[in-house]
Formats: C-alpha cells, sequence, structure tokens
C-alpha cells in the first residue's frame, strides 16, 4: 500500500482569508477539517507545512524557527498576492505562537490561537515530540522494529541543534505580546498534556485588543483541531470571524 504525505493546500471560498498554522513535528493534516469547514462557510484557508515538517523526521532536525517564520510570512504574502485585502490567521501550537508573532508585526483582521504555549519545557521533552514523530512517520511508512530502531539510534545521535533557538522564539513572542491590538480568540484544551494551559489565561489578561474572547475545551487534548469538541470549536472559531469587522 501506497502511504501519501500531507500536502499544504489552498481551500478557495470566498473573500476573507483565513491562513492556518500547524504546530511543531505537526503538518496540515491538523488543520484541513478546520480549513474545510471554513470554507463550506464563505471562507479562503491556506495552511503551508513548515520546513522539513510533513516529511521525514531526519529532514526537520536540520531546520528551525527561522525557517518555520519565513515560511509562514511567505504564506501569509502568497494571500496577499493572490488579491486577499484581509487576513485572518488561526494557530495550533506553535502555529499559535507564529500566529501571535504575525499579529505584532502585520496588520490581521484576527488571530485564533489554539494550545499556544507562552513557555517551553526543556530542550529534552522538546526532542522527545521528535522522536514520538519519528516512531509516527516509521509506522506509517510499515517500517519493521529494527529500521524504526534504527531511526531512533541515528536522531539521538544527531540531536536537534535549533531546539534552543524554539525556546527563545517562544520567549520573545511572550515580550511582545502587550503589542497586540487585533480581535483575538484563544482556545485551549483543559486535558493538554504538552504545554502549561496557563499560557491561554496568561494571553488573554496581557494582548491590548478591544475585543477578546476566551474558552476552555474541558474533554479535549493538545491537538484539539483532532479531538472530542472539534466540531464545537470549529464552530466557535467561525462565530468569532463572522463577528469580525470585514469589508467584504
Amino acid at each position: 500500500m501506497r502511504i501519501s504525505l500531507p500536502k499544504p493546500f489552498f481551500f478557495e471560498g470566498g473573500p476573507r482569508a483565513v491562513l492556518l498554522l500547524h504546530g511543531f513535528t505537526g503538518n496540515s493534516a491538523d488543520v484541513h477539517m478546520l480549513g474545510r469547514f471554513l470554507q463550506k462557510n464563505g471562507y479562503t484557508t491556506m495552511a503551508p507545512h513548515y520546513k522539513g515538517h510533513g516529511v521525514s523526521p531526519e529532514e526537520l532536525i536540520h531546520t528551525g524557527p527561522a525557517d518555520w517564520w519565513q515560511d509562514v510570512q511567505q504564506a501569509y504574502q502568497s494571500l496577499v498576492d493572490k488579491g486577499y485585502k484581509e487576513i485572518a490567521v488561526a494557530g495550533l501550537s506553535l502555529g499559535g505562537v507564529f500566529s501571535l508573532k504575525l499579529g505584532y508585526t502585520t496588520a490581521l483582521k484576527g488571530i485564533v490561537t489554539m494550545c499556544a504555549p507562552m513557555s517551553m519545557r526543556t530542550t529534552d521533552t522538546m526532542f522527545e515530540g521528535v522522536l514520538k514523530y519519528a516512531g509516527d512517520f516509521s509506522r506509517a511508512f510499515g517500517q519493521s522494529d529494527v529500521e524504526q530502531q534504527q531511526l531512533q539510534t541515528r536522531l539521538k545521535e544527531q540531536g536537534m541543534p535549533s531546539l534552543p533557538d524554539l525556546q527563545k522564539l517562544i520567549v520573545d513572542v511572550r515580550q511582545h505580546v502587550d503589542e497586540i491590538y487585533a480581535p483575538i480568540f484563544v482556545a485551549q484544551a483543559r486535558l493538554d498534556e504538552v504545554i502549561d494551559i496557563t499560557s491561554a489565561q496568561y494571553l488573554f489578561d496581557t494582548v491590548e485588543s478591544n475585543e477578546k474572547s476566551m474558552k476552555w475545551y474541558e474533554q479535549s487534548h493538545h491537538v484539539i483541531t483532532l479531538d472530542k469538541e472539534r466540531k464545537e470549536l470549529q464552530q466557535d472559531i467561525l462565530d468569532f470571524l463572522q463577528a469580525l469587522d470585514w469589508s467584504e
């Protein structure tokens, strides 16, 4: 059986555009259902892949936040080049961090963060996420136990040198959150096993947006877009977007 890797997507739906950003070690599949839902409700959606994501973990470990931020900026510019004048952004986890960074460096119609960290655990803990990604990747491609172990060993030997830069990125964004004035919706999974869930309250309290709201999803884990309350989340995001002051 041939396994196909997830691909970035662009779903045309209307003059209002929403940039969807996945998390660290994630890919466009994490926001695919949200993208289709918004498209069916009249929004154009785009989800890029960050360099090294959605491909072999041996490619991932040689990339870093500077590469990924460039991909985010290029995706935003791509929407502008396609003629979209008003753009909102919704990001999961690291994608939420990038959404915030866009919020204080670019003019956005609105921002949605989903389980976005404002602090980061140790680089060892983050590297465990890379190893989990490698395990999932190996199993998806039907690799034997020996092949999976060999991949894990190679990754451990090489490490991921850019992980300290990822910590620095999150600290830097945290220090600029009070420069955000665009309307914002902060979504946080109560059962999030990856980040410190107090990040959500910090975000809500610190942004300077006049229009801001926060909601806890009591039955959801970190990848909230694929969890039990995903349909409720989709509707909440749509309601937030519909309430924005779009010109079209």
